[in-house]
């Protein structure tokens, strides 16, 4: 017998730095490479997998829809989609969905429906606007729109020129948004957490803030809840969680719970696009609805909630004593997506160390590590995890000094 060889990555073009182990097994809260060791996952797809790798309740719809159909064609009307879309609008108290594939496709949607809806208005409501505030150092994704809206830092020199039409504002500082409000203005786009700035919640105030805003100028307020929502935080959607409703939400990441879909929720007024406008050729397909019918079906349920919310307590509780123990800085977070600042850039080293030892996290920022644990986490998991990540911050320690 000869021993497995496993294909070479020379093939794949370098869009990111990956260690060189070749994973090929997941199951809850482990992953397991092709060595056969065993890590305990805290990225979980970059907040994807809500339950965990494999689920059952997954396997068991993607296997019972695909004998059933794939995909008929956006052109058709299919069951799974349109049940999905009900249960979405039922449950967030929005209008009508679309769906996508990627976290990027929604906003991207999310965009181009904001200025439809600009283009539609009454010239009492700003005809023909257009531009769109968004944050710094926030993050909509990777496509040339979704990048222009993004503030994070570089990205306006990557491939240029630039897409034009996105401010950037700051987050929790409602006059940087009103000084960037002009008559070309349609819409205020964020995330209720900036995930990939390390974490940075905006504050229920601001959000409030922003909405008395937008009603008062007459323009969108969209939120990106392509990470923060689907149960991440403790609620259904974040916005739930500080009494703000948006005119439209984005979804993707735990929306599939592995698979990939991603919607645009939007109320009714905002709800404006006409055949023609939008579409995708894997848009709303049997499968995937099928799929994050059956997730959705577990994490909309209030007691699988509130033990996201019990498992979120106790990870912060558990980072902020290891933040004490050695001596670091801020603990940020809600629910199950958390950060822990390390004070200097030191995030990278932390997170190859961490997964020596078996743990997988993500350096959100070089001085900041972003902890995404599956929903259904147990209590027994978090220890086992703070346990790790409290050995390799002492290690750390250790060698620094």
């Amino acid at each position: 017998m000869h021993p497995q060889v496993h294909p070479s990555p020379r093939h794949l073009m370098p869009i990111t730095e990956r260690p060189a182990d070749i994973f090929v097994r997941g199951e809850g809260a482990w992953l397991w490479d092709a060595a056969g060791r065993r890590y305990l996952d805290w990225l979980q797809g970059w907040a994807v997998n809500a339950l965990g790798h494999c689920p059952p309740v997954l396997a068991q719809a993607l296997q019972a829809q695909a004998g059933l159909l794939l995909t008929p064609s956006p052109a058709l009307h299919n069951l799974p989609s349109l049940q999905l879309a009900q249960r979405l609008c039922a449950l967030s108290g929005l209008h009508q969905a679309w769906f996508g594939s990627t976290g990027a496709e929604a906003n991207e949607g999310a965009i181009k429906l904001a200025r439809k809806w600009g283009r539609r208005a009454s010239r009492a409501r700003r005809a023909g606007a257009w531009k769109i505030i968004s944050f710094e150092n926030g993050f909509h994704g990777r496509n040339l729109a979704t990048m222009a809206a993004s503030g994070k830092p570089g990205w306006d020199q990557l491939f240029p020129p630039q897409m034009p039409g996105f401010a950037k504002a700051r987050l929790n500082d409602l006059a940087s948004v009103e000084a960037l409000v002009d008559a070309d203005t349609v819409a205020v786009m964020l995330e209720p957490v900036q995930g990939e700035a390390g974490v940075r919640p905006a504050t229920p105030a601001f959000l409030q803030q922003l909405r008395a805003l937008c009603d008062e100028r007459d323009l969108l307020l969209i939120f990106d809840e392509v990470q923060t929502g689907c149960g991440r935080l403790g609620e259904l959607f974040a916005f739930q969680q500080v009494g703000v409703r948006p005119d439209i939400v984005t979804l993707g990441k735990g929306l599939g719970g592995g698979v990939p879909i991603s919607a645009v929720l939007a109320a009714e007024h905002a709800a404006v696009f006409e055949p023609g406008d939008q579409g995708g050729t894997y848009s709303g397909n049997p499968l995937m609805a099928a799929a994050s019918l059956a997730v959705l079906e577990v994490i909309a349920q209030p007691a699988f909630l509130a033990n996201v919310r019990e498992r979120g307590a106790q990870l912060q509780q558990g980072l902020q004593a290891l933040s004490a123990r050695s001596g670091l800085g801020e603990v940020r977070g809600a629910g199950l997506l958390w950060a822990l600042e390390l004070g200097q850039d030191r995030a990278p080293a932390l997170v190859q160390a961490a997964r020596e030892a078996g743990l997988l996290v993500n350096a959100a920022r070089p001085h900041c590590l972003r902890f995404m644990p599956r929903l259904n986490s147990t209590a027994q998991e978090i220890d086992q995890g703070l346990a790790i990540l409290g050995q390799v911050l002492a290690a750390d320690a250790v060698a620094l000094h």
